[in-house]
């Protein structure tokens, strides 16, 4: 199949509606980009890894996990003893806070927890959370790239 909104909705609908993701909105990610942004950016380009590749996964576990990954829900460039080494700890309070909220299987689990590897030690467990890896940042420098080009106009 391939990668479209269609699909997006057809895995994710409920967690792209949630209270949560509607905070992802108002939180900034890489320069302006949202959480949000970013997170439905990660899943399509899980999509779209997995239909070049032919690979075979969960495409249901793919997107939810790629949608909840960033799912920490605060804004971490405010200055917070709390938010300090983001880059370390929020894949642990990502999957908390989607544990609480959306029942996760365990693929979801490995891609939300292990999604910062290898700045994070543990590999990933299952192709879907290699794919998240990749897809994530991709995304992420695409967005910073893309911020510094604006910047420097």
């Amino acid at each position: 199949m391939r990668p479209t909104l269609r699909t997006l909705f057809l895995h994710g609908g409920d967690i792209l509606k949630s209270p949560g993701m509607q905070i992802a909105k108002e939180n900034m990610q890489h320069g302006s980009v949202s959480v949000f942004e970013h997170s439905v950016c990660v899943a399509l380009v899980c999509l779209w890894l997995v239909h070049r590749l032919h690979l075979k996964v969960n495409q249901r576990a793919l997107v939810r996990g790629a949608l909840l990954h960033d799912y920490f829900l605060y804004d971490w460039h405010t200055p917070d003893p709390a938010h300090r080494l983001h880059g370390f700890r929020h894949a642990g309070t990502a999957l908390r806070n989607a544990d609480r909220d959306f029942e996760l299987n365990d693929t979801e689990r490995d891609m939300i927890k292990k999604h910062m590897f290898p700045l994070n030690p543990a590999p990933p467990r299952f192709k879907e959370t290699a794919v998240l890896c990749l897809a994530d940042k991709y995304c992420a420098l695409r967005e910073t790239v893309l911020q510094r080009k604006k910047e420097n106009k």
